[in-house]
């Protein structure tokens, strides 16, 4: 299976928390072998079993590798990845997919000149809640949709899991505006189509961003934004999408919930919940020449990078 009938020999740049998952869940796959991992701390040779790599250009420019995997922070994503995809490579990258937008239509230029697979990990792509609004959408169930909220609360950040990752706190590539407004932005695009910042905005002092407000539209259906960091609150992740004759509700990632105009209802879901190794394999039919849906590509990932980039002053 993969390029040539067998599995795709693949190269994982970056070792963080996503990057070690990611190694992870590859090898549980007969689609793909790591063969090759490099990260900047050479420390992080010791988290995998793989063969450390001596830089980058070692991975991109392998004749031994088929599609490299990046993990890196984005505002290092441009060159190595234009790098791969020009020695014909397939690549997995990170969200978002650059911070400077002139990056991401280069990136997203190289990959339709060479033609290769190119997608962005989006936890929620092949989510099994996402499926099933995109599901009851296409079945007419949710009416006419009048509207979606997206609220975002932080007590702490960085989260506690990405303590390590320094960048994230950062304005310069980092903040939950890029790191988790991305998401839903990516969410709100594959089901409603590509949004508008109309007007927007963030708080962001030295410490790093404390809230964000916003109102995007998708066609005519206004999408509104509400985030804040560092308030005495639980952690919330919640996307509301409003319809005439059904809306839903999707909290924390996974919870689904359902009202036909009185009090929000349980979703029951069945199958596959949509994973880490669920999207690797759809990135493997991707090199095989086929369009998963539920698989971001480059320039679905662009439309997100023009939107989140507008919170911070970056227009089109």
């Amino acid at each position: 299976m993969g390029i040539r009938g067998e599995p795709v020999r693949l190269g994982v740049v970056g070792l963080g928390v996503m990057g070690t998952e990611m190694v992870a869940a590859a090898r549980s796959l007969d689609e793909f072998e790591v063969v090759r991992v490099f990260d900047v701390n050479p420390e992080a040779a010791g988290r995998v079993d793989v063969p450390f790599a001596a830089d980058v250009r070692e991975i991109v420019e392998a004749g031994d590798v088929d599609a490299v995997y990046f993990a890196t922070p984005p505002k290092f994503h441009a060159e190595p990845v234009i790098a791969a995809i020009r020695s014909g490579k397939a690549v997995f990258c990170e969200k978002p997919l650059a911070v400077s937008l002139e990056d991401g239509r280069r990136m997203v230029e190289a990959a339709g000149e060479q033609g290769v697979a190119a997608a962005v990990n989006f936890a929620l792509s092949n989510r099994d809640a996402v499926l099933e609004v995109e599901r009851a959408l296409a079945d007419g169930e949710v009416g006419e949709v009048r509207g979606v909220d997206v609220r975002l609360h932080f007590p702490r950040w960085p989260r506690d899991f990405q303590a390590t990752a320094t960048w994230v706190a950062g304005k310069e590539q980092g903040g939950f505006v890029r790191e988790v407004l991305s998401h839903f932005v990516y969410l709100t695009d594959r089901l409603l189509g590509p949004l508008e910042a109309v007007d927007v905005g963030l708080d962001a002092p030295e410490e790093g961003e404390v809230a964000a407000r916003g109102l995007l539209r998708a066609g005519d259906v206004p999408v509104h934004v509400s985030g804040f960091a560092g308030i005495a609150a639980p952690e919330l992740y919640e996307w509301v999408l409003w319809g005439t004759r059904r809306s839903y509700l999707l909290r924390n990632w996974a919870q689904l919930f359902v009202s036909d105009g009185g009090e929000w209802t349980p979703v029951t879901l069945s199958g596959p919940r949509g994973s880490d190794a669920e999207r690797l394999s759809l990135f493997a039919e991707a090199i095989r020449g086929k369009h998963p849906r539920a698989l971001a590509d480059f320039a679905s990932g662009l439309r997100v990078q023009e939107v989140i980039e507008a919170f911070h002053g970056q227009r089109s």
